[in-house]
């Protein structure tokens, strides 16, 4: 028999080694799901134009696509986050890479307008592998005693892995068009390949999960009203960037949406088991991680098409520095390298603070990198040094929100907590959309008709920063040791270890 250890040592390593397999063992896998999620988040960024040619449209009306693509998403994630707590987060990660791939072969052959608006936004299914694959490695890593440590590390190492993918999407995408001499129908069917392949990957590769015990009723009626919800807000946010803010049924329709949470609200409340608990979501742990998360979608999906266009402009508009294409994607690449950068750090800066101090940091960071653009803005080096110091906060927030959700959750609602993170990010990438959209769009300035206005990208950077620093400001109200995983403990004395 083996003897204990000696009085005031540390305990034994099973638990870091088991961690440890699990990140090791489990993420090797998933890296190769979130490289996938993020060629498909960028691969078709070059394809926009001519596959408008080819379906007969304006490149502006390539924005239904997105529309109705960001609608599915919304709506589904939470759905398939809750059922994978039900029935298992596996199960579910495979029925949603066998729905994006049947929707990316299915776009390869969609030949009109309508079976193409289909297809894509089918296609969105993708956004619940990553709160899906969370929840995964926080359930296989919970009898570890670091299941909070290993996710965030996990986490870390799967945003890595998104971004390279965005960028390898980004760089092959128009390449192979050129390659196989403008065909679409070979071009798209790398990525669907690539989806076909992940759900193979998950199949053979990723272990199961037990759903929680005694949850097996779904919530239709709450899941109704939240779509509803949902549906209402997406729709009214896409209608106000193409219809912009004079048209007052677009705030009615906003209005409707948010006042629709109202019954939705009381209908949760009565439940037993709710579509989104709303009791944990007001607890000090998770509210601000779902405010920060929504608040932060603002600036990561809502900024980079203003940043895309700031340096491409004429400097003749008064601004701007007129970058050629291949200069923008180095400058877009610069910020995706520090955003892999802070997702990287962002673990190992947890252990040697703790992860609400990490948290609020990150939110500072991004802050900061967006508001020095107001004063720092006349050469490609402010711009670069600000989107770097952006960058790295975005990183670490990528990562840390989904774990962070699921560490705050109770048994049985890792998945839907992670999801939710996602959820709000969206809706406030919408909103950020539509804003920077009526924005920018105030006409003509200087000698360049098409630019728009600088104060508009004052009030980008503006709302970006702002409400990041509003976000860090609401994560002080966590706990102090939230997220933190127990200290390590004595198993014979029953006192912490030195």
């Amino acid at each position: 028999m083996a003897s204990a250890p000696p009085i005031g040592s540390r305990s034994p390593g099973p638990r870091i080694g088991r961690a440890g397999a699990v990140t090791f063992g489990l993420v090797g896998w998933l890296f190769f799901v979130e490289i996938v999620s993020g060629l498909l988040q960028g691969y078709y960024i070059p394809l926009v134009s001519p596959l408008a040619r080819v379906l007969g449209i304006d490149d502006p009306q390539f924005n239904w696509f997105e529309a109705a693509q960001l609608l599915v998403s919304a709506i589904a994630l939470p759905v398939l986050a809750k059922l994978g707590d039900m029935i298992g987060h596996k199960r579910i990660l495979l029925i949603s890479s066998a729905l994006t791939a049947a929707a990316s072969w299915w776009l390869i052959f969609a030949g009109d307008f309508t079976s193409f608006l289909l297809a894509w936004a089918l296609q969105g299914f993708y956004v619940v592998w990553l709160p899906l694959e969370v929840a995964i490695i926080f359930s296989r890593a919970r009898s570890t005693g670091v299941a909070n440590a290993t996710t965030r590390r996990a986490a870390g190492l799967l945003v890595v892995a998104l971004q390279l993918g965005a960028i390898i999407g980004a760089l092959l995408g128009g390449r192979l068009l050129d390659a196989f001499g403008g065909a679409t129908m070979p071009t798209l069917a790398i990525p669907a390949i690539g989806v076909t392949l992940v759900f193979f990957v998950v199949l053979f590769g990723v272990p199961k999960t037990a759903p929680e015990v005694g949850r097996r009723t779904l919530d239709l009626g709450g899941f109704a009203l939240l779509g509803l919800g949902l549906l209402l807000i997406t729709s009214s946010l896409t209608f106000l960037r193409i219809n912009g803010v004079g048209a007052w049924w677009v705030w009615a329709l906003l209005a409707a949406g948010l006042l629709s949470f109202l019954p939705f609200g009381w209908y949760e409340l009565r439940r037993k088991d709710p579509a989104i608990d709303l009791r944990v979501l007001r607890t000090p742990s998770m509210w601000p991680v779902q405010t920060t998360a929504g608040l932060f979608g603002i600036s990561v999906l809502g900024a980079q098409v203003p940043l895309s266009t700031f340096v491409a402009t004429d400097p003749a508009a008064g601004y701007g520095f007129g970058l050629s294409a291949s200069s923008v994607s180095n400058l877009i690449g610069a910020y995706l390298l520090s955003v892999i950068i802070g997702a990287i750090a962002f673990s190992f800066v947890a252990r040697r603070t703790t992860p609400r101090l990490t948290l609020i940091g990150a939110a500072m960071l991004v802050g900061v990198g967006y508001l020095m653009f107001i004063p720092f803005h006349g050469t490609v080096v402010n711009v670069v040094v600000n989107m770097l110091v952006a960058g790295l906060g975005s990183g670490a927030l990528l990562a840390a929100l989904p774990a962070a959700a699921a560490a705050a959750a109770p048994l049985g609602q890792t998945g839907i907590a992670a999801g939710l993170t996602n959820t709000t990010k969206t809706i406030g990438g919408s909103f950020s959309s539509a804003i920077f959209g009526v924005a920018l769009a105030s006409g003509a300035v200087g000698a360049v008709a098409t630019a728009g206005s600088l104060a508009g990208y004052y009030t980008v950077w503006l709302i970006c920063g702002g409400t990041a620093i509003v976000s860090a400001v609401l994560l002080v109200f966590v706990p102090k040791l939230a997220f933190s995983d127990p200290p390590l403990v004595e198993e014979r004395t029953g006192t912490e270890a030195p």
